[in-house]
């Protein structure tokens, strides 16, 4: 291991599968990236301590389902690096709120009103991950195409090689392109419209996606996920 890689600070069981992403010359460019952005005074999302934040919360030999959107909320105190989640005290915004609408119609669970954070279902093992990992404040979508789909595509490569009997729910164009990764022999994928105001009368809403990842769990004799937040 050479000793940029060993400065990296990522779950061990991450770093041994990807660690080597990140002393790579495009994450270089991306970080020489967001360092630029945060020295001309803007403000990205989320704080650069919690940009890894969901493969701390999900170790990879513990993944059981991979939740896939598009990139972080942009608004203050809302992103804090898994995706659709907002920290405790935060009101849900209105993707999140669309979420526990299908799971409410597909389950019967009823969220807190006022609790975003799924933390939770991170620790059962539900990677809560978005296809670009940081955004400037109120600018959706402004960091695509600098390199964080590269890095997010070895993700997906890795979970689909080394892991068996996976759950993936891509929600959304950006999150369905990684489709194409996956072995579907091997693993099971789910999409539909993101759930977004915009999009979720597309498809997210009735797509049933919770109930279908916990029957698949269990038919492949895992437990299932308490989709409780």
């Amino acid at each position: 291991m050479s000793d940029s890689l060993e400065r990296v600070r990522l779950e061990a069981g991450w770093k041994a599968q990807i660690g080597a992403e990140l002393v790579s010359p495009y994450i270089a460019e991306l970080k020489a990236f967001l360092l630029a952005e945060r020295k001309a005074g803007k403000q990205i999302f989320p704080q650069a301590k919690q940009i890894f934040a969901a493969f701390d919360a999900t170790p990879f030999a513990r993944v059981r389902a991979v939740i896939l959107g598009q990139d972080p909320y942009h608004g203050p105190g809302q992103a804090h690096g898994l995706c659709f989640s907002v920290p405790i005290g935060v009101a849900p915004p209105p993707s999140l709120k669309n979420v526990f609408a299908e799971l409410k119609r597909d389950l019967g669970v009823s969220p807190p009103i006022e609790n975003g954070d799924l933390s939770a279902w991170a620790a059962q093992g539900v990677l809560l991950l978005n296809a670009v990992l940081t955004v400037e404040s109120g600018k959706a979508a402004s960091h695509q195409g600098r390199g964080w789909e590269r890095f997010t595509d070895a993700v997906i490569e890795r979970l689909n090689s080394q892991r068996e009997n996976l759950v993936f729910m891509l929600w959304g164009s950006h999150a369905q392109r990684k489709g194409a990764l996956i072995d579907r022999n091997r693993h099971f994928v789910m999409e539909s419209a993101h759930p977004s105001p915009l999009s979720a009368h597309r498809g997210f809403i009735g797509c049933g996606h919770f109930g279908a990842a916990n029957r698949w769990l269990q038919a492949h004799d895992l437990a299932p996920i308490n989709w409780q937040p």
